[in-house]
């Protein structure tokens, strides 16, 4: 292969992976919208894309009440189903937890309890981090 051929190859996958983030993202500020829509408290998005394999973001959501967290959940898959055509690879619900696969993000819905113990904020510390509200204000 020339060097013209590496490097073109080199900025395809360069652009190719940018276009998958942008998605991802996109697809991150669908999940939050629905989440906020049932009301869903500290909705905050963890970029995880440069410091882990397992997705591009983390959507980390409060809900208030076992019934909340399962309202938030539908309120996902209904939206990302409708604007996406995408279910959850996985989904794993407790009255205190649901997680949610999408591949590329990952969402987890916590009580309050649940979300303060497991603190995946502090444990993807290094994960750029952003606010929903944020993330509302960018886009204006």
């Amino acid at each position: 292969m020339t060097n013209y051929s590496q490097n073109h190859s080199t900025a395809l996958t360069a652009t190719n992976r940018a276009t998958d983030t942008d998605d991802s993202y996109r697809l991150a500020l669908t999940i939050a919208e629905a989440a906020d829509d049932r009301k869903g408290g500290d909705i905050v998005l963890l970029k995880v894309a440069e410091v882990s394999y397992l997705a591009d973001y983390f959507v980390v959501i409060t809900g208030f009440s076992s019934a909340q967290v399962r309202a938030i959940a539908r309120s996902i898959a209904e939206k990302v189903e409708t604007e996406w055509q995408r279910q959850p690879k996985q989904a794993a619900a407790e009255g205190s937890w649901v997680l949610m696969d999408y591949g590329d993000v990952i969402v987890h819905v916590f009580l309050p309890q649940e979300r303060e113990f497991y603190n995946l904020e502090a444990f993807w510390g290094h994960a750029e981090r952003t606010s929903f509200a944020a993330a509302q204000l960018a886009k204006s």
